[in-house]
């Protein structure tokens, strides 16, 4: 097992979970599980409706690092008002609403989350390789959120999530007391950690995320279980925001020298 290391960022990002085709689309606080897949495939050039081509993502286990939950922004949203009827939204039943429809769509905003993404060796390479040259483009939740650069962090790494505790730089500043050598970050586990571990005791979360198709007609999610854990992170890895991009940069690249 392998892995590779996604930091998404941007102005904005927004992570449906229950709520399609509702007059508030709603966001989670943390990229789920199906965006992540659905961007992977995406990468790779598969299809919609070729629920076949993602059982191979069942062997994918992600981490998400929570460095800045952002701010909940909602944005109101019209579609389609002040034309004839003929020319307003369409309805199931193939006529139209001879009204504006009207959505509330939520996003993250200025949010920075780093997701540890372990694999078999062969699929992490796959999915490097398509990361880097897209088949169609990657994007956070939504079309209109595009991430920022750098995004693909490093793509081969024996152990992604001990890199999130001891490698990645952390879009915090450094605390301006002298005491302690770690800063208390937030992290999102597919799995318990050991009992031993810093940072073990975690609180459980019941999602419905597991992306089971992605069929325009067809969509399905089945259940999966969170560890929410807050975790000391090392000290060093926070640093001055001015030199942030900096840091990231030398960090990502250091692998292309190595």
């Amino acid at each position: 097992m392998s892995g590779l290391l996604l930091r998404l960022a941007g102005p904005l990002q927004s992570w449906g979970e229950r709520s399609a085709f509702t007059p508030v689309r709603e966001t989670a606080p943390f990229p789920t599980r199906s965006a992540l897949v659905g961007m992977f495939a995406a990468a790779e050039g598969i299809a919609r409706g070729d629920t076949a081509g993602l059982t191979k993502y069942e062997q994918v286990r992600l981490t998400v690092r929570i460095d800045r939950p952002g701010t909940l922004l909602e944005d109101y949203h019209t579609v389609g008002g002040g034309f004839p009827k003929e020319r307003t939204a369409a309805t199931s039943g193939g006529s139209n609403k001879d009204a504006a429809v009207i959505t509330r769509r939520q996003y993250l905003t200025d949010a920075v989350f780093v997701v540890a993404v372990t694999a078999p060796d062969d699929l992490t390479a796959q999915l490097a390789a398509a990361l880097r040259r897209p088949c169609w483009a990657p994007y956070l939740g939504r079309r209109s959120c595009p991430p920022d650069e750098p995004f693909l962090l490093r793509r081969y790494v024996d152990d992604p999530e001990s890199e999130l505790l001891t490698g990645v730089p952390l879009t915090v500043p450094e605390p301006r007391d002298a005491a302690g050598q770690t800063v208390a970050v937030q992290f999102l586990r597919e799995r318990a950690r050991p009992q031993s571990s810093p940072g073990a005791a975690a609180d459980v979360i019941e999602i419905n995320d597991m992306p089971v198709s992605f069929a325009p007609h067809g969509r399905a999610h089945s259940g999966r279980r969170l560890y929410r854990t807050v975790e000391p992170v090392s000290r060093a890895l926070a640093g001055p925001q001015k030199s942030l991009l900096t840091r990231l940069i030398d960090y990502a690249y250091a692998e292309e020298q190595a």
